[in-house]
């Protein structure tokens, strides 16, 4: 299994490749933007594209590791089962009982 990084970037590529404008609006941002901000045009991009993923899954009612895994399975039963499993390691994390935790986010488990 790759690197939890790897997969994002495998999900980003693959939003991107989908998403033919933003790709466009991102290869042409300007240059004076990023420099106003004190960031390399490369990070400025990286940036905008991070922000268009989040939106991206919002839209979708996903977090945005949910929409990189949605994005990196082979299939939605395998989507599915993945996201079930991190939903409840963090609740475990969060010292909270699954019931509990799929109340708080809208979860049927």
């Amino acid at each position: 299994m790759s690197q939890p990084g790897d997969n994002h970037q495998q999900a980003l590529d693959r939003f991107l490749s989908a998403h033919k404008a933003l790709a466009e609006e991102l290869d042409t941002l300007n240059p004076l933007a990023a420099q106003a901000k004190g960031e390399t045009l490369a990070e400025y991009r990286a940036e905008r594209l991070h922000e268009a993923f989040e939106a991206e899954a919002e839209r979708h009612g996903l977090f945005a590791w949910e929409l990189t895994l949605k994005l990196t399975t082979e299939s939605a039963e395998a989507f599915e089962a993945q996201r079930l499993e991190v939903h409840k390691e963090v609740a475990q994390m969060a010292g909270m009982s699954w019931d509990e935790y799929c109340q708080l986010h809208d979860l049927a488990g």
